[in-house]
């Protein structure tokens, strides 16, 4: 298999985005948005949710698997 193709990488990815919608289905992914450091806003009429924390937590993931993929197609 050769895994310098983009067909390689295009398949990782989807893989990847349904191994977390499973996770996310799952409710293994409830700590989104309820991570110290994310505002939430609650009142009688308005809700405002602003997950700054997770999605830090997101970018930092994502950066080190994209890292870990740019490593394999090599």
């Amino acid at each position: 298999m050769n895994t310098s193709t983009p067909a390689f990488l295009l398949i990782a990815l989807g893989v990847l985005f349904i191994l977390a919608g499973l996770l996310y289905w799952s409710g293994g992914l409830s700590w989104i948005g309820r991570l110290p450091g994310d505002i939430r806003i609650e009142k009688e009429t308005t809700r405002i949710y602003i997950p700054i924390v997770s999605m830090l937590v997101i970018s930092v993931l994502l950066s080190l698997v994209l890292w870990i993929l740019g490593k394999i197609n090599r």
